[in-house]
């Protein structure tokens, strides 16, 4: 379990009435996917933190500008010319960078943005609702803005780490390995084990 003093702690949130939602929906998700020794919930944060802003955010952002677009989705907008239509425009630009893979539909469907990142470890795809909705009782397919909520961001975010048994390697320590399961790569590495060494210290 963790303290809204630990969260302070750890995130600088000070706000009493926004502690005390997180306080109680991290510690739910941690006893629901028995996330439940001090190395498992150090590893679980660490990446919740690093994926949420430090529990501030629970809709990824897709906000790019058209140089944006060409760094980040370089598959698909190859030149800013390309991009320059796309650009400020979240739900366009999902609806294109996510169509026809993770059970989504073709752009024109609008399963991108309607599938967007959410949540504290940012679930995303049409798949990924539907899996959630059945095991939770939830139907996140007709309302996916509820995934923004921080009740729903926090059991997604453990829902997603019990589906891909990230608890076996907490325990093995190898934030390698649950970084890329979420990550798909190495992205921010740096920052969770740096959040990582900081929690073992606060959690225990």
């Amino acid at each position: 379990m963790i303290t809204a003093l630990q969260i302070t702690e750890i995130t600088g949130i000070k706000d009493i009435s926004v502690l005390s939602g997180l306080t109680q929906s991290i510690n739910d998700t941690l006893v629901k996917y028995e996330i439940k020794t001090p190395l498992r919930v150090s590893h679980f944060l660490a990446q919740v933190l690093h994926e949420s802003g430090n529990l501030k955010l629970t809709k990824e952002n897709l906000n790019y500008s058209s140089t944006g677009l060409t760094k980040t989705f370089h598959k698909y907008f190859l030149t800013e010319e390309v991009a320059r239509p796309f650009a400020k425009q979240p739900t366009k630009i999902a609806n294109k960078v996510y169509a026809n893979r993770m059970g989504n539909g073709d752009e024109a469907s609008g399963d991108g943005g309607k599938f967007i990142g959410r949540g504290f470890i940012q679930l995303t795809g049409r798949d990924n609702y539907t899996a959630i909705s059945k095991s939770i009782g939830v139907d996140f397919l007709a309302h996916p803005e509820l995934l923004e909520t921080v009740k729903y961001a926090a059991l997604s975010a453990g829902w997603f780490w019990d589906k891909n048994q990230l608890n076996i390697l907490a325990d093995a320590d190898n934030i390698l390995s649950i970084t890329k399961k979420i990550n798909g790569g190495v992205i921010g590495l740096e920052d969770r084990q740096a959040k990582l060494t900081k929690l073992k210290t606060i959690i225990k």
